[in-house]
């Protein structure tokens, strides 16, 4: 893990000096191993480095060639080292001993400005090529490394954060009025639409599968993947598809441990993390490491409220998967003493920007501290499994199917659901009839106003015409008319969830030196999900079929076959702000008199919120207002450090 910057300055050398220097010192505040700079006569390059593999140890960055006049910085763990050898012609003697950054310098040299999609890992890095005076940087498929840029006139930098180019002469640091309105109006939790914009004016960022080069004064962008046609997988037998599902997605967890550091991992009671978790253990064993697994359980007090279909503390399901995976040694973390509202200012400073997640905020900075703790170099998660190896949409596929006109099939499977998951079958028919036919269902339009589009005030609204220009995204997702494989493409092609994503990994990563990696959206394991024919994931009433049938060694039938109770994280989040309740809405009363905020937040709609919850119960804790008064404190927060 590494914070990267640089600059190139066509305005003479004192000036290139005078920013490279502040913007050097500006990340001084990161924990690090080492740092590196390097200066030629118009670009300035740094780095201050993590060393996260047994590679990057004494690597040298930033990376000078004399003989091709390229230099590089690089945040970057790549997961195709071997076969990028092979097309480089390396031996694997020499390999052992090459950081990633001199490989991506050496895949530059040969594939140029087409060495991005060659790269299979977690990257951005920045080449300054000095025969061209030109600027190349890349970023990588999946996002999960961040990269802006501020270009002025003749001066170009960029950073792994923000603030650092905030900091430079020559512009004023004020909030991007068209970022905010769509965060305001978005009812998901990605921030904008917009995938180059941030929340600062002239603070742009590089998206994800995206190149930037910078040349003459003039940045060109260009989009180097997507996941459009992705080639059916046709295999002979369902066996063919288990022992290919396996192949695949143990090359992704087996990538992911290479660090010379402890490896840990993020496991819940589900089948994601559990699977994560289940091949990890055997490759770690082989290496003489135990997996540390960090699980978020409620705190003492907390009351479950949640349906039987709920499960708020999974320790049943995660000791059951412990006990048959072996090497994993568990840490329970209830962070009592932690919530949501005690986070707030920590996640801003953190994150730079506001943020939508705030139930799990507590427990996923927590467990970065644990992992700084125990000398982590690596966090492993299964945060994108629902899109990619555990996806199963079993009543979307029953509307496809009915809609279709397979009735017997679709009764079949319907009862065998039923059966499996507990739920009425006539719910079950009523559910899959809606969805194959939403006209004939009244109320199933989908033109329902989603909540969070509440929270932006109506003249900031109405001045940005961000309601006009987001039509396509103010519609709520999932209901009777979405189609269960194209909201999933869709999932994949919108880099804003990439952007926010990314932002997250990196900045916890940064901040703990614990370098969050997730095979579940290995770019192999996505392309190959995508490619298997929705009837393996759905099949004899088993949502989720194919993880099912593949994780048989490493998951228990608690786990594996489990169809009738999930998880819900965390349940407990407004019973842990309960003791803080007055000061809480002490401070929302004072946000809607406060002029900074007038004519941006819906204070009208807050002050609505405010008085229909008094002393709210903590099983009240998914209800819209109360997301509402949460978001609106963080950007409150956020909007008065200007």
């Amino acid at each position: 893990m590494s914070a990267i910057a640089g600059i190139v300055h066509t305005d003479g050398q004192q000036a290139l000096w005078e920013d490279s220097w502040r913007l050097y010192a500006s990340l001084g505040h990161i924990p690090v191993d080492t740092t590196g700079v390097w200066k030629g006569d118009q670009a300035f390059l740094s780095c201050h480095a993590q060393w996260i593999t047994l590679e990057s140890v004494n690597e040298k960055l930033p990376l000078y060639d004399e003989d091709s006049r390229l230099s590089i910085t690089a945040d970057a763990i790549l997961d195709n080292r071997e076969q990028l050898a092979d097309q480089l012609q390396i031996s694997r003697s020499e390999l052992a001993g090459l950081a990633d950054s001199e490989l991506i310098l050496r895949a530059y040299q040969r594939w140029g400005e087409g060495v991005a999609g060659h790269l299979l890992g977690d990257f951005v890095f920045a080449i300054w090529d000095e025969r061209r005076r030109m600027l190349f940087a890349a970023r990588d498929i999946t996002g999960m490394r961040a990269f802006y840029y501020r270009h002025d006139g003749p001066r170009f930098a960029f950073c792994t954060l923000m603030k650092p180019l905030l900091e430079l002469g020559g512009g004023q640091k004020a909030i991007d009025e068209n970022w905010l309105s769509e965060f305001l109006a978005i009812p998901d939790m990605h921030d904008s639409a917009d995938i180059h914009s941030t929340v600062y004016r002239g603070v742009n960022q590089l998206p994800s599968a995206h190149t930037l080069t910078f040349q003459n004064g003039k940045i060109e962008l260009r989009q180097y993947h997507r996941w459009d046609d992705v080639e059916p997988l046709r295999l002979k037998s369902d066996d063919e598809y288990v022992e290919a599902f396996r192949e695949v997605f143990s090359q992704a967890v087996g990538s992911r441990l290479r660090t010379h550091r402890q490896v840990a991992a993020a496991l819940s009671g589900g089948l994601d993390s559990g699977a994560v978790a289940g091949f990890a253990s055997g490759t770690l064993r082989s290496q003489g490491k135990q997996l540390q697994a960090y699980s978020y359980v409620p705190v003492p007090d907390f009351t479950d409220y949640t349906s039987k279909t709920l499960l708020a503390d999974e320790r049943p399901f995660i000791r059951s998967t412990v006990n048959h995976v072996g090497n994993i040694s568990e840490n329970y973390l209830d962070f009592e003493g932690r919530s949501p509202l005690s986070e707030v200012d920590t996640w801003l400073n953190m994150m730079e920007m506001p943020y939508k997640y705030f139930e799990n905020s507590f427990w996923i900075r927590g467990f970065y501290e644990k992992a700084s703790e125990q000398d982590a170099g690596i966090l492993l998660t299964g945060a994108r499994g629902n899109f990619t190896i555990s996806w199963g949409p079993a009543l979307d596929y029953y509307a496809s199917l009915l809609k279709s006109g397979r009735y017997f099939r679709w009764f079949r499977e319907m009862q065998q659901y039923s059966e499996r998951t507990g739920m009425s079958f006539s719910r079950i028919a009523r559910i899959t009839g809606r969805k194959a036919f939403p006209d004939f269902f009244k109320g199933n339009k989908g033109t329902a106003q989603p909540a969070g589009a509440q929270l932006i005030h109506p003249d900031l609204a109405q001045r940005t015409g961000v309601l006009d220009r987001l039509k396509s995204i103010l519609v709520l997702q999932g209901g009777a008319r979405a189609d269960a494989l194209q909201v999933r493409a869709d999932k994949f092609n919108n880099l804003a969830i990439a952007n926010k994503n990314g932002a997250v990994a990196t900045k916890c990563s940064l901040r703990y030196r614990a370098w969050e990696r997730d095979p579940t959206s290995d770019p192999r394991v996505i392309q190959f999900c995508l490619s298997v024919p929705i009837e393996q994931y759905v099949r004899q009433g088993t949502d989720r079929s194919l993880i099912r049938r593949a994780t048989s060694p490493e998951l228990p039938d608690k786990v594996r076959l489990n169809q009738r109770v999930r998880g819900v994280q965390p349940a407990d989040w407004l019973h842990r702000i309960l003791p803080d309740w007055q000061a809480f809405t002490s401070e929302l009363l004072t946000l809607c008199s406060d002029s900074q905020v007038a004519g941006i937040l819906n204070t009208d709609r807050i002050k609505s919120a405010l008085a229909n919850f008094p002393s709210p119960k903590p099983e009240l804790a998914s209800h819209p207002d109360l997301r509402l008064m949460m978001h609106s404190l963080i950007v409150y927060r956020f909007i008065k450090k200007f």
